[in-house]
């Protein structure tokens, strides 16, 4: 059995899901697969489960009844890698932003390194962002600028949705007490983790936009971030996190 599991959320990505999960189950180093579907329209868990025979106890497929935002969907996934005592968990997107390949990278950092959280950043080392119009890269570079003032965390990409946790991190959240669901839920799982004094690296990836289907940022999901920062500061300070 494999100690790593790559979680996966989509909501309509029939154009990507086949090849990101062959991209993924093929690598050399062996990672299983899970995909939580919130009942995407398109059928995206119905091609997820045309390929469960094929990847027989690598992939796994979990479906919600409805959308229900980013940030559930990995609560839900970590609890069911938690469950299936998977050592090393990943969060990745379904679009190919992330490189699959660069899975390996995290899990070494983690594995082999002193990581107790890796982030795949685009920001360790510049800006390493492709297919982005320049103002969505300033709007991402500036958030994670704003974060580390407000936080203290010293982290260049607060808001990266590819990382790797081990299981001790997630072990030592209270998974139920996550609040926020879009880009706020990565900021606030990595300040849970700084809080708990683990140790966090970034691993520098380059970050490609989407091909294929439609992005899920809204003004709603950011905004969620610019305040759910000040409301994650001001809990801490309190010692109500």
């Amino acid at each position: 059995m494999s100690d790593c599991i790559v979680i996966i959320p989509t909501y309509n990505e029939i154009e990507n899901i086949e090849s990101i999960v062959r991209a993924t189950l093929t690598l050399h180093k062996d990672f299983h697969v899970l995909i939580i579907d919130d009942n995407s329209p398109d059928h995206t868990a119905q091609k997820v489960q045309e390929l469960l025979q094929e990847f027989q106890g690598k992939l796994f497929l979990e479906k919600r009844a409805k959308k229900a935002g980013l940030g559930t969907a990995y609560v839900h996934g970590f609890k069911w890698a938690l469950k299936h005592k998977y050592q090393y968990i990943f969060e990745m997107d379904a679009d190919f932003s992330h490189n699959p390949n660069d899975l390996e990278k995290l899990y070494n950092a983690c594995h082999l390194g002193d990581a107790d959280l890796a982030i795949g950043s685009r920001y360790v080392t510049g800006v390493n962002v492709v297919n982005w119009p320049l103002s969505r890269v300033l709007m991402s570079y500036f958030a994670s600028v704003y974060v580390k003032m407000i936080t203290g965390m010293k982290i260049h990409d607060a808001t990266a949705g590819f990382v790797c946790y081990k299981r001790i991190v997630l072990e030592s959240i209270n998974l139920d007490k996550i609040k926020f669901i879009g880009y706020a839920f990565q900021i606030e799982m990595k300040y849970r983790t700084f809080a708990k004094s683990f140790q966090i690296v970034e691993v520098p990836i380059i970050f490609t936009d989407r091909t294929k289907g439609q992005s899920k940022m809204s003004s709603a999901i950011f905004k969620e971030a610019v305040l759910g920062v000040i409301s994650l500061r001001i809990r801490k300070f309190f010692n109500r996190l």
